[in-house]
């Protein structure tokens, strides 16, 4: 038996749709892994903030990820698996990426082999499928490396971040479906729109590497995706300005929303940040949950 924790994460990032992402600390699902005699992946159960969650496994973001570990690891025996879910479903933190990476790294310390994180994530974006529709390792991508994270199609890559930057990550007690937030990107987009999204992102990622909060901030805006979304979060806009009033280096939506994050340059300037932006998901008529995390923060592992 092993059993491993995975983190939430703040996926998009505003300016990297689909391919840009970071972990939250503290907020994650857990799985509990055995190996079985069998060759198939079967789910016991399922506990915490959701459980009415399929337990067929080609329908379940864990169970698929674990079908395809054994397809790539090329193993003779399968996997029994049961999940603690920590994270709500429809948060915009990661829920459904979470609980796949969390049975991949348990599962995977209980092969002959492990793989590398960098190895298991064709795996998890197999189980990201499942809740999605998609194929994107915005959410898997930093839960498995940890921290900020490009991820393409094949590749994932860690961001370096300054130790000191953290986020302010902010959930109205509301449900925003993930995939009814892509159906709000339908329709057709400007070249100009592109050009500066891509100007933003490369100013973010710069930004990062160098450590450089000005360049973040003068990029972290997201004119291509946020302003069709934006209306499916009440009260998105003074959330979004209240952070910023307190100095934020800049907030957009968290993965599919509803929740909404802001980059910080310290962890009380996060605290003033978080404060504020539940202050204002209240004036919207919504209680919140507030995190703080570093923006590099721990990758999925294993518990005792």
């Amino acid at each position: 038996m092993a059993s491993a924790f995975s983190p939430g994460s703040v996926g998009n990032v505003g300016v990297g749709f689909d391919i840009l992402g970071h972990a939250i600390a503290g907020i994650g699902d857990i799985a509990h892994v055995r190996r079985i005699d069998e060759p198939v992946v079967r789910i016991a159960a399922i506990r915490g903030t959701v459980t009415d969650l399929p337990l067929q496994p080609e329908r379940n973001t864990a169970g698929m990820a674990l079908i395809s570990l054994r397809q790539v690891a090329g193993v003779p025996f399968g996997f029994e698996l049961s999940l603690e879910k920590g994270i709500p479903l429809g948060s915009g933190l990661g829920g459904s990426a979470a609980s796949c990476v969390a049975a991949l790294v348990a599962a995977n310390a209980l092969l002959d082999a492990p793989l590398a994180p960098e190895a298991l994530y064709p795996c998890a974006l197999a189980g990201e499928v499942v809740a999605s529709g998609g194929i994107h390792g915005d959410n898997v991508g930093p839960m498995l490396l940890g921290g900020l994270v490009l991820a393409t199609a094949s590749r994932v890559t860690r961001v370096q971040v300054p130790a000191a930057w953290h986020a302010a990550v902010v959930h109205p007690h509301a449900v925003l479906e993930t995939r009814r937030a892509r159906a709000a990107l339908q329709g057709d987009y400007a070249l100009k729109e592109f050009v500066a999204q891509s100007a933003n992102l490369a100013q973010v990622l710069l930004g990062c590497e160098r450590g450089d909060a000005d360049l973040v901030r003068a990029g972290l805006r997201d004119v291509l995706v946020e302003p069709r979304r934006a209306p499916l979060i009440a009260g998105f806009a003074a959330v979004q300005q209240a952070a910023l009033d307190t100095g934020a280096m800049g907030a957009s939506i968290s993965g599919a929303g509803p929740s909404v994050f802001a980059w910080c340059e310290t962890e009380a300037q996060a605290r003033i940040a978080a404060e504020a932006m539940a202050a204002a998901f209240a004036d919207a008529g919504f209680g919140s949950d507030r995190h703080l995390t570093p923006i590099a923060a721990p990758a999925a592992g294993l518990l005792p």
